[in-house]
């Protein structure tokens, strides 16, 4: 008796795959203030930041520009920020690197993380400055080891990305 090739069951399940992963991915990082710590200053990386813009490094046209509105609400949700922050911060760094695929032809892992820390950078600065505005009092020297964190964690975290990436194109 012949055997008949394998096909695939549910080619739905593969476009789910697809795009749930680096969805999912940002919406679990986004959950990282979630985790019990006790800090006096700021010290926990915005990691659905991060994992949004190592997502976006390694595919370029992977996602449009309007994701950023509901991955950042849906951070705006736990991060402690004013609702909206992150839609704007994160819709703004969309266009930002979209200049920069526009003006660059390659880039390798050190300008990516350059480029990937700057963005994290001035996520954080630009939170401050919205925190600060809403009645908060912060000196911006209390992010230094925030920023300092986040910057080394970031290739960890494109690292992560581009293992999920594998899984997800995995047949």
């Amino acid at each position: 008796m012949a055997r008949l090739p394998r096909r695939r069951i549910d080619k739905e399940l593969t476009q789910t795959r697809m795009i749930g992963i680096p969805v999912v991915s940002v919406m679990i990082g986004s959950l990282a203030p979630l985790v019990p710590m006790i800090a006096t200053a700021p010290i926990l990386p915005p990691f659905g930041f991060m994992v949004l813009i190592a997502w976006r490094l390694l595919h370029r046209t992977m996602w449009p520009v309007w994701i950023a509105v509901p991955l950042g609400f849906w951070d705006d949700m736990f991060s402690g920020q004013p609702i909206g922050s992150a839609m704007l911060l994160w819709t703004l760094a969309f266009f930002a690197l979209d200049l920069f695929d526009r003006r660059m032809m390659w880039r390798d892992t050190v300008q990516e993380w350059g480029l990937g820390g700057g963005m994290i950078t001035l996520l954080l600065l630009a939170q401050l400055i919205i925190a600060n505005e809403s009645g908060g009092m912060t000196h911006p020297q209390v992010l230094v080891p925030q920023i300092i964190l986040s910057v080394l964690l970031f290739p960890l975290v494109a690292r992560m990305c581009a293992a999920l990436d594998h899984i997800r194109l995995s047949t």
